[in-house]
């Protein structure tokens, strides 16, 4: 019985499950950042390439 007991207070597992759903999390929010951003450049560059399509070379 004390071997059922030890596993049920063994708590290394929780910890290491704990910190992968924060990896997953943190992973989440710097995938959607970088979504965002990205969409966010795009649209700023096109704006550049349409400002910059009447200028001539010299």
């Amino acid at each position: 019985m004390s071997k059922f007991q030890r596993f049920l207070r063994e708590e290394d597992g929780a910890a290491a499950i704990e910190y992968g759903l924060l990896a997953g999390l943190i992973a989440v929010a710097i995938i959607t950042t970088v979504t965002f951003i990205g969409t966010s450049l795009n649209t700023v560059f096109g704006y550049v390439q349409t400002a910059l399509a009447g200028v001539t070379a010299p």
